[in-house]
């Protein structure tokens, strides 16, 4: 047994997957053998979460029935309703309140007493909650705002109904593909954090509602899931400043501060994410003749990429440097952005903790004690 210590546990080999494969020097990411962009350009959310739990892609039978079953689990009890009312008139945060949220869901779970080693029965829990994700995110953000809450629709995707239920407003064909794409781009990404803590808990068999959990608290550290707030909250200072792109970012680069979404702990290139989300914020800027957001953020590339040359120092535009643009246009308030990344990676964290939990051994790392030894107690009054 090996005594190095790896802090953070970087470059430690904790288990074998066949969800999803990064090449970080080459930009390539894989989802059970498919490029994303293959994925992206011809799949749906709904198709890639087939894959991802079942390990292939569904026929159209296959698919017809998965999407049924989904489409069904869309609508929440009172109770989840109520507690998200509470949140809402206590100004909580999306993202806490997806949590508690998400929390409540086992109450009206119909298998709430299923063996956890039953796989079939945690997969029919799993997509219960994928399925009722949305729908906890749209009327939590309806109800802070004051509006009437909008009933899940059968008929619409499970990008489109989100949309539709957040909005109230059908969304527009290029809308309702940007948001399927988004949800597929996010669905996995190995081991991150978010993942690692589902299996973990998943690994314990406790309920599958506990992992989703978990999964959720982990996303919303500031170091795991907000980059792509703060990416949005970075262009909405400079189109409040007088500056143009280049001198915007000249000025961050004087006074020592970074450009958000540049960068990535695995890629040495740009996020091939990040290219797919940019060709769909082109499509939003040519279908409503605002190219402000596309203006932004080509032009600050185009100067770090050109002048500053960061992408041969291994650091280039993630996916974060384009969707906070994308979810801008499709009329996402900033802050619903990382609950939104949760509504598309609970499909990463179901899938691994189904893959890790039918060879399941319990995930149990072991610290090195740094204390101090042969310590004398000396009862309270002698101290």
């Amino acid at each position: 047994m090996s005594d190095e210590l790896k802090k953070g546990l970087r470059g430690i080999l904790a288990a074998e997957s066949k969800m999803s494969e990064i090449d970080g020097d080459a930009g390539k990411l894989i989802y059970r053998g498919y490029d994303i962009e293959q994925l992206a350009d011809s799949a749906s959310y709904e198709e890639v979460l087939y894959l991802f739990w079942e390990g292939q892609l569904p026929n159209r039978e296959e698919l017809d029935a998965f999407t049924d079953s989904m489409t069904s689990e869309r609508g929440i009890q009172e109770e989840t309703i109520k507690t998200l009312r509470s949140l809402a008139r206590q100004g909580e945060t999306p993202m806490a309140a997806l949590r508690s949220g998400v929390s409540t869901l086992s109450a009206s779970e119909p298998e709430v007493d299923a063996d956890p080693e039953d796989p079939d029965a945690t997969r029919r829990k799993g997509r219960r909650i994928t399925a009722k994700i949305p729908t906890v995110l749209a009327n939590y953000d309806r109800l802070r705002r004051g509006d009437d809450l909008i009933e899940p629709r059968a008929d619409l995707s499970h990008a489109g109904n989100f949309l539709y239920m957040l909005t109230g407003q059908e969304p527009s064909d290029v809308a309702e593909e940007t948001m399927d794409m988004a949800l597929i781009l996010h669905t996995d990404h190995g081991l991150n954090a978010s993942t690692f803590t589902a299996m973990i808990i998943g690994s314990t068999l406790a309920d599958v509602y506990a992992a989703v959990t978990g999964g959720v608290g982990a996303l919303s550290g500031a170091l795991h899931g907000g980059a792509n707030q703060d990416v949005m909250a970075a262009l909405m200072e400079l189109d409040g400043s007088d500056m143009d792109p280049v001198e915007w970012v000249r000025d961050k680069e004087e006074s020592g501060e970074r450009v958000p979404g540049w960068g990535h702990g695995v890629y040495n290139v740009k996020d091939p994410r990040a290219k797919i989300l940019q060709s769909k914020l082109e499509e939003l800027s040519e279908e409503d003749g605002d190219t402000k957001w596309l203006d932004y953020t080509t032009s600050i590339e185009t100067y770090l990429t050109e002048e500053q040359r960061l992408p041969e120092k291994g650091i280039a535009p993630n996916v974060d440097f384009y969707s906070g643009s994308v979810y801008k246009k499709l009329g996402i308030p900033v802050d619903m952005y990382t609950p939104i990344f949760a509504m598309s990676r609970v499909g990463g964290w179901l899938g691994h903790i189904f893959e890790y939990t039918a060879d399941n051994k319990l995930i149990r790392p072991r610290g090195r004690y740094v204390g101090p030894h042969n310590q004398e107690f000396v009862p309270v009054d002698q101290r």
